[in-house]
This record gives structure tokens, sequence and C-alpha cells, in this order.
């Protein structure tokens, strides 16, 4: 219900306004992600590892809520601006490979090393911390979305 109401709080013109190939939002789901169910919701929905852009929220149960950022080599949002509102890169082999990233911390915040990422599409990392009750934690994840969104707004 969280990801719905969050979902269905950011509109589609939102999105295209910083990526003019969004395809929308998605919500998918999983059982095993190392024997823990989780979520998944998706904004823009681009994976074109050169030009293309997503916004991920993960919610990984026993493991945390996540806030992620995937962009092609030509769709570079601020990194210095991503590093000041808390996010990091990551370092995994793989877009894909959350246990690498999440649970060996396979990420960082020094720019240096982001310079010399490889694969695509590169990946940005922030967890959050989100309140029990979920009208505070819709407030919450909104006020992310937003903060986030402005940041991809100025890159664009």
């Amino acid at each position: 219900m969280l990801f719905e109401d969050l979902g269905n709080s950011i509109s589609n013109e939102a999105l295209t306004q910083i990526h003019a190939f969004s395809k929308g939002k998605k919500i998918s789901k999983g059982n095993d992600l190392l024997g823990f169910p989780y979520q998944v919701l998706d904004f823009v929905r681009d994976f074109d590892p050169e030009k293309g852009l997503d916004i991920r929220i993960l919610n990984w149960f026993g493991n945390g809520l996540f806030l992620m950022i995937y962009h092609g080599e030509k769709s570079q949002p601020n990194p210095k601006e991503l590093l000041k509102a808390g996010f990091a890169f990551s370092l995994a082999e793989s877009a894909w490979d959350y246990p690498e990233m999440i649970l060996n911390q396979a990420f960082s915040k020094k720019l240096e090393k982001y310079h010399l990422k490889k694969s695509k599409p590169i990946v940005w990392i922030k967890e959050l911390k989100v309140p029990e009750k979920t009208e505070l934690a819709l407030n919450n994840l909104q006020l992310e979305i937003g903060n986030l969104l402005q940041i991809l707004k100025l890159s664009n």
C-alpha cells in the first residue's frame, strides 16, 4: 500500500521533466532475495546503458529500505549534488547485485572512484530510515523523491 500511494503521488509529468523517455512507474515484488522477500518501486524505467535513467526504491525485508538511481553514461546527474544528498555510488560488478552493494557495502562516496566505474548502468544508493507509521513514512519518502527529482532536474 505504501509503494502504491507513493507511486500515485508522483505525476508522470514530473518524471518526463527529468527524462523525456520515462515509461512511468511500476511496482514489482519477489519472494527470495537471499531468502528474504522484497518489493521494488521504479520511477522512469529506462534502463538503456547509455542514455537511461531509473529511480528505484528497494524494500528488502530484513535488510532495509534503499533509494537508488540507475543512469547511463550520457545521462549523468551531478555527482557532487548526489553526494551532498547522502548517496554513494555502487562499486559492485553488476548493477543488480543488491547483496554485494548492501550487505558487503560495495559503494563509495569518493569521486575519484566514481570516474573509474566501468559497468553500466551506474548505480547510486542511499539507505532510508522510515518511521513505522504509514502516513509519516509516505511523507518522508515523498520528500526524498522530491529532493531527488530536483537534483535530476538541475542536471538536465
